[in-house]
């Protein structure tokens, strides 16, 4: 039986681009593209691990603006393990949409080294590549 793990995705949009990274160290075929998300530690709500992951993963500050909804993703075979994830929407002081950065996480939830990926603006209509259905709720950013 696989366990269950909560965690937090983040959407940080301006301007029609979406705040994603790719890793530097690992092919783009094996990671793909992704946004900012991790698990929920103990006693943390959704809110506060989006803010977390966000600030950890990029080293921009946001705040939520909303959240979107909640889906199962199945992650076996890589891991036996279900991901109960929770969207949220999140709002970062005005960016350099052109500007890239080198981020990583010191402290992986799984236990292994620390990563470093680069992170970018990419367009939201090219959204559709985010990988291990991160962008399954990106429909939801034009409702209000």
């Amino acid at each position: 039986m696989p366990i269950v793990k909560e965690e937090a995705v983040c959407y940080v949009v301006q301007d029609d681009r979406l705040l994603v990274f790719t890793h530097l160290q690992h092919p783009m075929h094996i990671t793909g593209v992704q946004v900012p998300a991790g698990t929920i530690k103990p006693g943390e709500t959704p809110t506060q691990a989006a803010q977390r992951e966000l600030f950890e993963e990029t080293g921009l500050e946001g705040i939520v603006s909303r959240e979107l909804g909640t889906m199962a993703y199945d992650v076996r075979p890589m891991r036996d393990e279900i991901a109960n994830r929770h969207f949220l929407e999140l709002r970062v002081p005005q960016q350099d949409l052109s500007r890239r950065w080198v981020a990583g996480e010191q402290d992986p939830s799984h236990g292994g080294a620390s990563e470093p990926w680069e992170c970018w603006w990419l367009p939201l209509v090219q959204a559709h590549v985010l990988a291990t259905g991160l962008g399954s709720q990106l429909w939801k950013l034009s409702q209000h």
